[in-house]
Formats: structure tokens, C-alpha cells, sequence
């Protein structure tokens, strides 16, 4: 039960900042969800790190894990919204967004990971 509320609570606050970004960063003139690459690709960062952590010398406990990675990066990073909104891109036709979108996405993402960890394992 303990577990469940940790993830739970890390969810609400990851949820909660990736809103508040959201509501900064995306662009309703453009429709480009600058908020939405920058939560994910932070979280891929974050997420990084925290596991990077976690690998190194157990500096991480258990419930830490839960709390940080599933939890907060689980509810700020968003993959839902992400599929959404290339699927507005590709309803309006937009295949160029669609595609830097979806590529920057996904590379930057990969790359945000690995710097995390690198960092840490340094």
C-alpha cells in the first residue's frame, strides 16, 4: 500500500509540473506542443538520471525509485498526449510537423536518457 501512494503522489506532482509547462510552452497559434517536447524529453533526462542513480553503488532505495521514476516521471512525461497530438498533425495534413515532431521525439528522448546516465556514472 505504502508503494501504491508513492507512486501515487510522485504521479500527481510529475502531472501537475507537465500542466503547468503545457499551459506555458504550447503554442495555440502555431499548434506545435512545445510543452509536450519539453516535459518528455526532461523526463527522459530525469529519468536518466534517477536510474543512473539508482544503478550506482544502490544510492537509490526502492521507494525512492517508485516515488522519482515511475511516479513523477511517469505522470510528467506523457506518451497519451504525444500520440495525440500526431495525430492532429496528420488529420490536418501537417506531415512535416509529424515528422520533426516524431523523430526529434524519439532521438533527443533516447539521447536525454543516455546523458543522464552518463552523467551520473561519471
Amino acid at each position: 500500500m505504502k508503494q501504491l501512494l508513492l507512486v501515487f503522489l510522485g504521479g500527481g506532482l510529475g502531472s501537475a509540473l507537465r500542466f503547468i509547462i503545457a499551459k506555458f510552452l504550447n503554442s495555440p497559434e502555431t499548434g506545435i506542443p512545445y510543452g509536450t517536447f519539453v516535459a518528455n524529453i526532461l523526463g527522459s533526462f530525469l529519468i536518466g538520471i534517477i536510474l543512473g542513480l539508482a544503478l550506482k553503488n544502490n544510492a537509490l532505495s526502492q521507494n525512492q525509485i517508485l516515488f522519482l521514476a515511475t511516479g513523477f516521471c511517469g505522470g510528467f512525461t506523457t506518451f497519451s498526449t504525444f500520440a495525440y497530438e500526431n495525430h492532429v498533425f496528420l488529420k490536418s495534413g501537417d506531415f512535416m510537423s509529424f515528422a520533426i515532431y516524431t523523430i526529434a521525439s524519439f532521438v533527443i528522448g533516447f539521447l536525454a536518457v543516455f546523458f543522464g546516465m552518463y552523467l551520473v556514472k561519471s
